[in-house]
């Protein structure tokens, strides 16, 4: 008798170092160490292990180191951009990705130094160069932030101040 349940998908996994190869950010702006549980440009949960030595508790607030928010919203908006790109394939040429709006922002819990936030993006829709994703941010599987983030993938000669200088 045949087994009529499909085969499982198998999710990737994009180790720091791939990370580094997808998206342009560094330190101190790269908000995500690895992402996990990819499917392919659908659903990711990016990872980010916050310690007291991030640049911003430093003032934010130098008493009682909060994580600020909007770095919140550009793990989530940097975990959905990787996705995009490793989706496009090995032989893509990097392109520039615009991050083009914030919906339905929320934050409901502080995340403090020792924390790991889990930033779980799904894709709602792209049209053309345009993605829209729905955003969770976690800590110990509570909801700490979410939102709706939309981008679009540029070509940088293209974009505005994107001439080469000779």
């Amino acid at each position: 008798m045949m087994n009529d349940v499909p085969p499982a998908t198998t999710l990737g996994t994009a180790d720091i170092a791939r990370v580094l190869k997808l998206l342009p950010h560094r330190y101190p702006f790269l908000m995500i160490d690895k992402i996990v549980d990819i499917d392919a440009d659908n659903s990711a949960t990016g990872i980010k292990n916050v310690t007291v030595n991030e640049p911003f508790f430093q003032g934010h607030f130098p008493n009682f180191p909060v994580m600020p928010g909007v770095l919140l919203i550009e793990g989530m908006a940097q975990t959905a951009g990787a996705i995009c790109v490793a989706h496009m394939g090995e032989h893509y040429q990097p392109q520039l990705v615009y991050f083009m709006g914030i919906e339905r922002a929320k934050f409901r819990k502080p995340v403090m130094p020792g924390d790991t936030v889990h930033f779980h993006v799904k894709k709602i829709r792209n049209r053309g160069p345009v993605w829209r994703f729905a955003c969770e941010a976690k800590v110990a599987g509570n909801l700490v932030a979410e939102a709706e983030v939309s981008a679009m993938i540029v070509d940088p000669s293209k974009a505005p101040g994107g001439e080469k200088q000779i």
